[in-house]
């Protein structure tokens, strides 16, 4: 006769009691708890689920369809797929819950039902724990964002912002390069956002998730170069390292290689680069095997190519082979019009990364940065402003804050000096005098707003900013 300490040994058992227990303290301890069979149809609900639901009795529920009873609901995936779903926030009744849900087997295994389980109905009581997630979710982002900073392309096309024509054109060109794989050329001014324009085109095509590698060919030491972008095998030079070196072709392999200051590049170095761009293969310093590589190539030049070509500084061959696409970048001085929308994005990313919470800039402030010519375009834009803001007090910019910092313009064209009362003006000064006191009216009834002012004068802002600086005029307190 079996007494009770071999029943407690009985493994069998155990289980089965484990599984009724905890089945018991689930349902006595959660807000909630349903089953469906097969079919997908509810054989039971208990009755706090009922009350949850909004029905008087668990009868309303049985033999229905669970969608009828719950819309949205994932447990007829569970009996489809028999894998549970370990946590999840589901709504029901505008009220947000906490659930598990998870198959139910036969003897042999096989998926006869599901049931699920609401473990909160309130997430208040989850808030440390999701808060925790988060908190680990951002540090990941941010780990990853550290390991991939020198190999990751942040900006798109949405950050080249404009809409004047040379902008326009632009951006319509490297869209057209980022759907296919072909070489491209980037000239224009320094400061005017080519490796930006470049980053755009990697993230908009197919090689987005492949790296992004940037080289300033001009600030490699010229013994260096060669290694820093073929590689180096162990040994290859006194110095190198013993586990060799990879290549800046190499790291970007699959991905996409933007080559800063393109003018500057040995003419020794030119020969290997056009071999790559024609062969797609790199034979790493000291080494006599080479390594096939699939990258897209964007180059980036503030210097005329075409005339260091005829100086028989850069290769013809190879200017030919780069210039397959080429890109020209507008200076800010002729984009004038965009000038509030490029402050505006400066002015986000700066605040973004500084305590500049309430970064602002008037309609005078704008007057004041279109009346300087820019040479050193959007990166001394962003200068200007980021020094502004650190003197300023409210870091609401005006001319004030301007005039302060900004060189003195050759363009600025001082107001013409009153004349005494009764004194008949040249035509000249009269149409000036008139000008000048159009474009006062027009800012008064726009209420120092630039863009209306210069509608209602049926002109372009840029012209309005001109005649600005040109009558020394500054527009009213409203901001962009």
């Amino acid at each position: 006769m079996s007494g009770p300490s071999s029943v407690v040994s009985d493994p069998a058992y155990i289980r089965a009691r484990a599984m009724e227990t905890l089945f018991e303290r689930l349902e006595h301890l959660c807000e909630g708890a349903i089953a469906i069979d097969r079919s997908g149809r509810v054989v039971y609900v208990n009755e706090k689920y009922v009350t949850a639901m909004g029905l008087s009795h668990e009868s309303e529920a049985l033999g229905r369809p669970i969608e009828e009873v719950i819309p949205n609901s994932l447990m007829r995936r569970v009996v489809e797929t028999g894998e549970p779903i370990i946590l999840d926030i589901m709504e029901l009744g505008g009220e947000q819950l906490v659930v598990t849900r998870m198959p139910i087997e036969d003897e042999k295994g096989n998926i006869i039902g599901a049931i699920g389980f609401v473990l909160y109905d309130r997430l208040e009581g989850l808030k440390p724990l999701l808060g925790r997630v988060a908190q680990l979710e951002n540090d990941l982002r941010l780990a990853r964002r550290q390991l991939s900073h020198a190999r990751a392309a942040r900006f798109t096309f949405e950050d080249y912002v404009g809409t004047t024509a040379g902008i326009a054109q632009a951006k319509e060109l490297a869209a057209r390069a980022a759907r296919q794989s072909v070489t491209v050329l980037l000239t224009g001014e320094t400061g005017t956002g080519k490796e930006m324009l470049a980053q755009a085109i990697h993230n908009a095509s197919a090689r987005a998730e492949k790296p992004f590698v940037s080289v300033n060919v001009a600030a490699i030491p010229e013994t260096l170069i060669e290694s820093e972008f073929f590689g180096a095998v162990p040994g290859a030079y006194t110095g190198a390292d013993r586990k060799g070196r990879e290549g800046k072709f190499r790291v970007a392999d699959g991905g996409t290689l933007f080559l800063d200051e393109i003018g500057e590049m040995p003419l020794q170095l030119q020969a290997k680069l056009l071999r790559v761009l024609q062969e797609r293969e790199i034979e790493p310093l000291g080494s006599d095997k080479v390594t096939k590589v699939d990258l897209r190539v964007i180059a980036a030049t503030n210097v005329d190519l075409h005339k260091r070509v005829s100086e028989g500084t850069f290769r013809a061959d190879l200017y030919y082979r780069l210039n397959v696409l080429s890109i020209e970048l507008p200076p800010l001085r002729h984009c004038l019009d965009d000038l509030p929308e490029i402050c505006g994005r400066l002015l986000e990313d700066i605040s973004a990364s500084g305590d500049y919470l309430n970064a602002r800039i008037t309609p005078s402030g704008l007057a004041a940065l279109a009346r300087y010519d820019w040479p050193g375009n959007v990166r001394e834009l962003r200068n200007i402003l980021e020094r502004a803001l650190i003197l300023s007090d409210s870091g609401r910019l005006t001319s004030d804050d301007f005039d302060r910092i900004l060189p003195v313009s050759a363009e600025t064209i001082p107001a013409a000096p009153s004349r005494p009362t009764g004194l008949v003006l040249p035509y000249a000064e009269a149409e000036a005098e008139f000008e000048k006191h159009t474009l006062e009216q027009a800012l008064a009834a726009s209420n120092g707003q630039i863009s209306e002012a210069a509608r209602m004068l049926q002109i372009s802002r840029a012209t309005f900013y001109k005649k600005l600086a040109k009558f020394g005029l500054a527009a009213g307190p409203a901001s962009v």
